[in-house]
């Protein structure tokens, strides 16, 4: 009899983990409380606060009653243990059917107080009104702001849904199962104090490295808390923060495929002989970016004008250095990435074929 209960309490336990921390597949197949629930939760994009208030309480009242299912499980799949009849359980068994019975109710009477007044005392709702700087207006101020820079499609995302780092031009955001920690960005101090190596990685045949960052808030009333990302995705987080990262003492912080090509690529285009322009001619934003100015262009010095496979091209500065290295390492064999650096591409506007060393800095 008791390999019956060892089975039924090892596959209720591996069931309740991956719905409670659900692993790649079962979020890939939309097993998760944020697909089941789509229809209560809302929209995401639209209202992210909103949004989030709602799938923190339901997740914690779906979550309270695991342990009552449980309970049942075993009443259905074990009946000589005769757990229905109440006057015969004994001390332990009566406590663990008080805590699962009472942890639902907590839960419920929690999810409706957090609830009321539209989400007025949700915790996020609190600790969104310790960011607001006017004493006149209501959190509900900062949760607009968070919304709007939210539906900006250039905010920097980390992790799957329910877990996820989010930058977007002032915040910092990190959401978990029960939690959603805010931080404005004029307000808070990073400091890189964690690298972690994997040599297996689901994300990578090559291993892994992972990046604990602290995020300290000057407000007082604000929570510090972590985010976790992969080292590769440290350069594209940095181009959102408007605060430097401080790194801690011995780590190094390994650098994508695309970081260090990047590096050869500026530190080649540097040892090019530089173009002038007319002085009339004003560079403009990069068409790439739109944030860099304009400062390369494609003039061939690999060879003589009728030599070789490169042609001349005629375009206007229209490129930063960092896109057109961007724009050259796309048009590359991905899975040969030791042959970039002696590939051609072609000119991203006129097609003329081009290398590295054609690559020239206006001045």
């Amino acid at each position: 009899m008791a390999s019956t209960e060892l089975v039924i309490t090892t596959i209720y336990f591996l069931l309740a983990l991956c719905f409670m921390a659900p692993p790649t597949e079962v979020v890939s197949a939309g097993l998760t409380i944020q697909n089941v629930l789509a229809g209560f939760l809302g929209s995401e994009d639209i209202n992210f606060i909103y949004y989030h208030m709602r799938r923190t309480t339901v997740t914690l009242v779906v979550h309270s009653f695991v342990p009552l299912g449980y309970y049942i499980a075993l009443t259905w799949g074990a009946p000589h243990l005769e757990l229905y009849v109440l006057t015969r359980l004994d001390l332990h068994e009566k406590i663990f059917l008080a805590i699962s019975l009472i942890l639902p109710v907590c839960a419920c009477v929690m999810a409706w107080y957090w609830s009321r007044h539209k989400w007025d005392h949700h915790p996020l709702a609190t600790s969104l009104g310790y960011h607001n700087s006017d004493s006149q207006s209501s959190w509900r101020a900062v949760a607009s702001s968070i919304n709007i820079e939210y539906r900006r499609i250039n905010k920097f995302t980390s992790g799957r849904p329910g877990r996820r780092v989010i930058v977007t031009d002032s915040w910092i955001i990190k959401t978990s199962t029960y939690c959603v920690y805010v931080a404005h960005q004029s307000d808070i101090h990073l400091t890189l104090s964690k690298a972690e190596e994997h040599a297996l990685s689901h994300e990578s045949l090559h291993g892994a490295q992972f990046l604990n960052i602290a995020v300290a808030s000057v407000n007082p009333h604000v929570k510090s808390f972590d985010i976790r990302l992969n080292s590769l995705e440290y350069s594209d987080l940095k181009e959102k923060l408007q605060t430097p990262v401080r790194i801690a003492r011995d780590i190094v912080v390994r650098q994508s495929l695309s970081d260090l090509f990047l590096n050869a690529f500026k530190e080649q285009v540097g040892l090019n002989q530089p173009c002038t322009v007319d002085e009339a001619l004003v560079l403009e934003p990069c068409i790439g970016c739109m944030i860099n100015t304009a400062n390369v262009k494609l003039q061939k010095q690999c060879a003589n004008p009728s030599e070789g496979e490169c042609g001349q091209c005629y375009c206007r500065p229209l490129w930063c250095e960092e896109c057109m290295g961007k724009w050259f390492a796309s048009r590359q064999d991905q899975q040969r990435p030791e042959t970039w650096m002696s590939g051609r591409s072609p000119c991203p506007m006129c097609r003329a074929v081009f290398c590295v060393l054609d690559v020239c800095r206006v001045i």
